[in-house]
């Protein structure tokens, strides 16, 4: 058995605080010791979405409560953690610098190594600590703040072959909730009206599917679905059941068609690069979405790909995904200081220009 890590793990980026432990044996595999997340929905749900000061003093007020259950979870103390992992960003700058600080103290009141980790490297990262899988792969990162296509070559390899240049598909489920008003998260509240409706009553847009590559747009089917809705009130004075059954089946049938367009599209990039055992991997709370799972494993299968997703309390924000990651970086020799910094934006390739509406501030991710 070779050299075992021990990696803490810290998660805060939006509105789920968390705290893990993983520890792996260099060539066994990882083993999850305890996961704790504490999430935010109620403190939220009066407001649509995640207000990000509300967030932010609910993750100072619990992280080191996450910290403590994850350590007696795993029936361990700070001395016998090897290095602490951190969540730096990308995320909500309140949330994320939550998580650094409390990181911080506990590194230095124990003298342990910090390792920063890219929010995104973590959900990037996790087919490896739940699948054992192989570089180099294909992920997509789907979820309520993201959505892109990145080739996997190494812990610290990602090559991005594209993303949504507007809303997330997470996100785009949320507004679509709230103009039906459906509770949230909108993502299973629209699935499960979906599954009562008809798809093809309404037919909305396919956003860019009339253009090359692998770039993506949901926030016009938001706009088409509204239209769609102010239509039916404008005719009949209200919606019934039916007609919003019917929208909800109509929009997430059309977020589906384009993911699994684009997958069809970066699957061909991929495997140009002939990798010897190809595997496409999803992560994100959308790859909950069973149609529009269903519709990427179809892909995989028609192009002799394997598919694989984690389960989903590691498809959402968790920190044993931050934990792993930590530990990828520590088992390179990379680690962090004090100086080390909230970001609000983090882009994983670094090389790649950013995407269209990423913002004055800089590239999102």
């Amino acid at each position: 058995m070779g050299i075992t890590h021990t990696i803490l793990g810290l998660e805060s980026s939006c509105d789920d605080t968390a705290a893990a432990v993983v520890r792996q044996s260099e060539g066994e595999v990882p083993e999850i010791l305890s996961s704790v997340v504490f999430g935010q929905t109620e403190l939220h749900a009066e407001f649509g979405g995640v207000v990000p000061e509300i967030a932010a003093r609910a993750h100072a007020e619990k992280i080191d409560i996450c910290v403590k259950q994850a350590l007696e979870q795993a029936n361990l103390t700070l001395a016998d953690i090897d290095a602490l992992a951190v969540t730096a960003g990308p995320g909500l700058i309140g949330g994320v610098l939550s998580g650094v600080m409390c990181a911080k103290g506990l590194a230095a009141g124990s003298g342990k190594p910090l390792i920063g980790v890219n929010h995104l490297a973590g959900h990037a990262l996790t087919p490896r600590l739940t699948d054992g899988i192989a570089f180099p792969y294909l992920m997509l990162l789907v979820s309520g703040g993201h959505c892109q296509f990145l080739l996997v070559k190494g812990p610290e390899d990602f090559t991005r072959l594209g993303g949504t240049i507007d809303d997330a598909p997470g996100e785009a489920f949320d507004k679509t909730a709230r103009l039906l008003g459906l509770p949230q998260p909108g993502g299973p509240a629209v699935q499960a009206e979906a599954e009562k409706g008809d798809p093809k009553r309404f037919r909305f847009p396919r956003p860019l599917l009339d253009r090359p590559g692998c770039d993506m747009s949901f926030s016009g089917l938001k706009t088409a679905l509204l239209r769609a809705r102010d239509q039916v009130v404008a005719e009949k004075g209200g919606l019934t059941t039916r007609d919003r059954a019917d929208l909800a089946a109509g929009f997430q049938a059309a977020v589906r068609d384009v993911l699994v367009e684009k997958t069809r599209r970066a699957l061909a990039l991929y495997l140009a690069e002939n990798p010897a055992q190809p595997v496409l991997a999803v992560a994100g709370g959308v790859a909950a979405n069973t149609a529009i799972r269903a519709g990427l494993e179809t892909a995989s299968d028609e192009m002799k790909v394997s598919f694989t997703a984690p389960p989903l309390a590691l498809c959402t924000d968790n920190a044993a995904m931050i934990a792993y990651a930590g530990l990828e970086r520590f088992r390179l020799g990379h680690c962090d200081d004090m100086t080390l910094v909230a970001r609000p934006r983090w882009p994983l390739d670094k090389q790649a220009k950013a995407l269209l509406g990423s913002g004055k501030k800089g590239a999102k991710a």
